[in-house]
């Protein structure tokens, strides 16, 4: 009997397991553009733009390759991919559905309670699965991403001589964190003309998503296989050099440095890990590039993805609502391109409008860091990173955010929550030569809002974090502080976050 075969928007390979598990002369894959992905956060046009097109295109490489498809465009009316599974099954007769297991907790809830019965197979196009990842994990009071990583690189034999890590040690990440260089001599991520398909996708977006905050034109993403692998190439060939050493680093007129803007690639499918981390590892063998910019790139994806993709699955649906800091303020309207006097507010916001991209440092230490420290709630947040960002999806979005970025979970990805004054900032990028704020300035209206939010936070979470013994030394230059300075520093914090609330431009 026929069976079939679902291939979800990030899931656009090949060797996909629910395609290896069907039969190509009997089976019917379906593909849906369906409302109900397209819209449960309100993401960037760019990125859906990117997956229906990336969507399209390898519903017709299937096609060549021989698999009868049935494509729902988003104007053929399916609200859901359950919805286009059921029309399908009534045309054929089908009576089961073969699918990789999705990458959200709320899709894979969706299958499972859909009328027509889903077989869900595992994902094995990650390097660790969820039996392996929680038998690592298995009787560790802490599950830290340093020691997962290394044993990714023993099973992979990336960077390693013999049983030993590639020039004596494990991690370089000592030697990439240079400040922003005077100069960038890498023009950025490669570039790509929008064809046939993805023009007629980039109307159907500007038609159906025009309130969607982000900038739809220019669209320059590849949206195939070979797109991403050439741009792939671009980064190894031209950037990959000096990305270890200006990865953390941040500039107001340029976006993306020397980082490699693929991460949409690999997570949609089009690209595939191992081929990415083997291209960073040939680049260093030939003497192209140094250790610590392979290791920098090899250690994001085999360590901290898969190490995400880890704690998500482990931790289970609830994690994207923890909340052990009690973090209630509402995501303010900067979020959304409303005006800041911040200069490192205002260039990430932008960058994330304009290219549904923003490196890490950004993400982290800019956005993230000013959410924590102006204590908004981290759900609020998950979802404004998951909305905005191409490579976005839950399975990595939500550790990053929640545990990471947020400290929501309460430390089981994170010892100590990442959160700074503007003097990381300064240090980081130049923004803070052109900011209507002053860094250097302690008290007062015009010093830097960073500060005085940095010293509440500690403040007010004394209790959990004064015995922290990576945050101790910070807790005895608060106490080191005259009573009256302490004061005005957090009746600072207060009124800045008194006059956001109030929708007032900060």
């Amino acid at each position: 009997m026929v069976k079939l075969v679902l291939v979800l928007g990030d899931q656009l390979s090949p060797e996909l397991s629910a395609l290896r598990e069907a039969d190509k002369t009997r089976d019917v894959v379906v593909m849906a553009e369906v409302m109900e992905e397209a819209s449960y956060v309100p993401h960037h046009p760019k990125k859906i733009a990117f997956l229906f097109a990336a969507m399209r295109k390898f519903a017709a490489e299937l096609r060549a390759d021989g698999w009868d498809v049935r494509y729902f465009t988003l104007d053929e009316g399916h609200t859901s991919i359950v919805s286009a599974l059921l029309a399908v099954a009534g045309d054929t007769g089908a009576a089961e559905v073969l699918a990789t297991e999705p990458g959200e907790w709320r899709v894979i809830s969706a299958l499972e309670d859909s009328p027509v019965p889903v077989h869900q197979f595992p994902d094995d196009r990650f390097l660790c699965s969820h039996t392996e990842f929680d038998a690592w994990a298995e009787g560790r009071k802490q599950l830290r991403m340093e020691y997962f990583y290394r044993d990714m690189r023993r099973k992979t034999g990336l960077l390693m001589d013999g049983d030993q890590p590639e020039g004596g040690k494990w991690n370089y990440d000592h030697d990439n964190r240079k400040p922003a260089p005077d100069e960038v001599t890498h023009e950025g991520p490669l570039q790509f003309q929008a064809d046939e398909t993805t023009g007629e996708v980039l109307d159907l977006v500007e038609a159906r998503f025009a309130d969607n905050f982000g900038t739809l034109r220019p669209f320059s993403f590849a949206t195939d296989r070979a797109g991403a692998r050439a741009a792939l190439t671009h980064f190894i060939d031209q950037a990959l050099p000096k990305y270890g050493d200006f990865q953390d680093a941040m500039l107001t007129d340029n976006r993306f440095l020397y980082h490699s803007v693929i991460s949409m690639y690999i997570n949609a499918g089009l690209l595939p890990w191992r081929e990415a981390c083997d291209a960073a590892e040939a680049a260093y063998r030939a003497g192209h590039a140094p250790l610590n910019a392979v290791e920098g790139f090899i250690r994001q994806i085999i360590g901290w993805r898969e190490y995400m993709r880890g704690i998500y699955f482990r931790e289970g649906p609830d994690y994207m609502h923890r909340n052990v800091l009690g973090h209630t303020r509402k995501l303010p309207a900067l979020y959304w391109g409303a005006d800041t006097r911040m200069k490192c507010m205002s260039t990430a916001v932008a960058a994330t409008r304009d290219e549904a991209y923003a490196h890490h440092i950004q993400r982290l230490m800019v956005t993230g860091n000013f959410a924590l420290l102006a204590g908004i709630d981290p759900f609020e947040v998950h979802e404004w990173y998951l909305a905005v960002y191409a490579d976005a999806y839950e399975w990595v979005e939500a550790p990053n955010v929640i545990g990471m970025s947020q400290f929501a979970d309460g430390g089981i990805v994170g010892s100590k929550p990442y959160v700074s004054g503007g003097n990381y900032i300064n240090k980081m990028s130049d923004h803070c030569k052109t900011c209507a704020y002053k860094v250097k300035e302690k008290a007062g209206d015009d010093a830097c809002p960073f500060n005085a939010l940095y010293w509440a936070f500690l403040n007010r979470h004394r209790e959990r974090f004064a015995k922290n013994p990576r945050m101790a030394q910070m807790y005895r230059t608060w106490d080191r502080m005259d009573d009256t300075h302490c004061a005005e520093v957090l009746e600072r914090a207060d009124r800045f976050l008194a006059k956001m609330e109030q929708g007032e431009s900060v």
